[in-house]
């Protein structure tokens, strides 16, 4: 992964990038729509524009994503800004595209926005992820909806629209990245899959919190009921 182009750090640290930390996980492959309001976060989306670079997002671990001061966690994903809207008086409006995982090498600091050394993380090696497992994770999410639509007396999509499909070429970190994308996890669960460092943890991981979900929602469903 080519992130070159930016300020170097320290030899063998990595490269300096603006960073954006938010008070949620964002998975490579899902879309990041962002409105930019405050000043820092608009000279950062003006030098990624001009300089055709992305910047990287992490989750705030405590603190608020409004004013600085908050605490940060190290692993994120590189956001790619896809199309951008000056709104004018120093806003704007912008998609951005979740693409390469990274992880944080050292921070630097805020002035005139956040900044950080960083690395691309690709999935470490591991025991393979068999097709078989992909699709006994894909049956269990589709029993939860199942679960869910029954008790609200309601029709479900196909499979197909729940869960989506692969695409060409993706591999099994990638489909396992697109699955938990469309899970109603806590923002704990979804860095624990985006901080698995291998296809086969992440794994893991995506089972732990379907399985979490699961029990919350028979929770609420029973709890209704009474």
């Amino acid at each position: 992964m080519d992130i070159g182009g930016q300020e170097r750090s320290d030899p063998g640290i990595g490269t300096v990038l603006p960073m954006f930390p938010l008070e949620s996980v964002r998975l490579p492959g899902e879309d990041l729509p962002l409105r930019i309001f405050e000043p820092r976060y608009g000279a950062l989306v003006r030098d990624c524009l001009e300089r055709e670079k992305p910047f990287g997002v992490v989750l705030i671990a405590a603190g608020r994503e409004v004013g600085g001061g908050d605490a940060r966690l190290d692993v994120g994903t590189l956001a790619h800004i896809v199309s951008a809207e000056d709104l004018g008086g120093g806003l704007y409006r912008i998609a951005c595209e979740m693409r390469e995982r990274i992880r944080v090498a050292q921070w630097h600091d805020d002035d005139p926005y956040p900044r950080a050394a960083v690395e691309p993380w690709p999935d470490e090696p591991g025991r393979p992820v068999a097709g078989d497992e992909i699709g006994d994770v894909e049956d269990r999410l589709m029993s939860l909806f199942e679960r869910i639509a029954a008790a609200r007396e309601a029709s479900l999509p196909p499979k197909r629209e729940l869960l989506g499909e692969p695409e060409p070429g993706d591999d099994a970190g990638k489909r396992l990245y697109a699955l938990a994308s469309r899970v109603p996890m806590g923002e704990a669960d979804r860095y624990s899959v985006l901080a698995a460092p291998s296809a086969n943890a992440r794994l893991d991981a995506l089972r732990d919190a379907v399985e979490t979900v699961a029990a919350m929602i028979e929770f609420e469903l029973a709890d209704g009921s009474d």
